[in-house]
């Protein structure tokens, strides 16, 4: 019994992750001032804050449908940096101010990311930062080389 206890407190310790099994991950031109980073990769797997509409100017686009092309161009941005691409996004949260635009950002969505999709919330909030309408958050994994 002392052996299956032993075992199993070895083996859940080797999953446990240290200050350096994590990466920040920081886009070209980004900045990693504020209280968090842009993305965090930890093994295999790539976390990215969430990213709203605003462009390169920090000017939130007027049509919905560019700001929330916007929002998946930034994120997009956080994979690249990290050796990542659409197409190994796992999971996205979606934070709409107006859950009458969910037919609008899901047109935009469905051409960003191809089959299979990855899993999806979207949920609708009272405020975002500033004037945004949208912000859009990243999970994406990918089979580490050994």
């Amino acid at each position: 019994m002392r052996t299956l206890f032993l075992l199993i407190f070895v083996a859940a310790g080797s999953l446990v992750l240290s200050a350096a099994d994590k990466v920040a991950v920081v886009p070209d031109g980004a900045s990693a001032s504020g209280p968090f980073s842009p993305g965090i990769q930890a093994g295999g797997t790539l976390y990215c804050s969430g990213q709203t509409g605003r462009t390169k100017d920090g000017k939130t686009p007027e049509a919905f449908e560019d700001e929330v092309k916007a929002a998946l161009d930034a994120g997009n941005e956080i994979l690249k940096k990290a050796g990542y691409s659409v197409e190994d996004v796992v999971a996205v949260q979606v934070y709409l101010t107006d859950m009458e635009l969910f037919s609008r950002m899901n047109a935009v969505y469905t051409k960003f990311f191809p089959q299979p999709r990855p899993a999806r919330t979207t949920v609708g909030v009272a405020k975002l930062v500033g004037t945004s309408r949208i912000e859009i958050t990243f999970t994406a994994w990918k089979r580490q080389a050994r």
